[in-house]
């Protein structure tokens, strides 16, 4: 038992390391040939908007730190019924996917940078503790849709399958959890797989 546990009863929070978000482009691969789910481009990062200029002044850092680089995605911000901001990223693919080489035609190492840089610049200026996640979305020719989420505050993935505005495939999660649990560090707690409705990509 730790000096945390003893002291307070519980065991310390798991720090993010948002470095994890750059496994994302091999699980992408993973995801292709083995389910049939390519990335759509899109991407983004949650999280509370704080009161005051100083975040304000944060976010449009972030933003233009996106913007003024040599192959800007497009960036915009949204609010969502529950009060979360999302700012999205999107890269639509430069070509079609390229099922031997596992190409999905959309530069996932870009994107994944995108939403590192996000969560970095608001963690930087102290703003860490209203992140709540990042999503990236995968579908394919039948229609499934699923996002793959990195909460920030237990620096895990789970996947999320929205049906409709109120249900969700699980069969479908736990087939993307069983094909990426060597690959990124899963959310191991079923309870903790928030259901994101209405969340842009998906």
């Amino acid at each position: 038992m730790g000096l945390w546990t003893a002291l307070t009863g519980r065991s310390r929070p798991k720090q993010a390391d948002l470095d994890a978000l750059f496994l994302v482009p091999s699980a992408s691969i993973t995801l292709q040939t083995a389910a049939g789910l390519l990335p759509t481009g899109s991407g983004s990062v949650c999280y509370r908007a704080a009161a005051g200029a100083g975040f304000h002044e944060t976010q449009d850092d972030a933003v233009d730190l996106l913007e003024r680089s040599a192959d800007a995605p497009a960036v915009q911000t949204t609010r969502d019924e529950f009060g979360f901001t999302w700012l999205q990223v999107e890269r639509p693919p430069h070509g079609s996917p390229d099922p031997a080489t596992g190409d999905s035609g959309v530069d996932m190492g870009a994107l994944c940078t995108d939403l590192h840089a996000v969560n970095t610049t608001l963690e930087a200026a102290g703003f860490g503790p209203g992140l709540l996640c990042s999503l990236i979305p995968f579908s394919d020719g039948a229609g499934r849709r699923v996002g793959l989420v990195y909460l920030y505050k237990k620096g895990t993935f789970y996947p999320f399958a929205p049906t409709g505005p109120s249900s969700r495939d699980n069969l479908l999660e736990l087939q993307v959890r069983d094909t990426l649990q060597g690959e990124l560090p899963i959310e191991p707690e079923l309870s903790g797989w928030m259901a994101l409705w209405g969340a842009p990509g998906l």
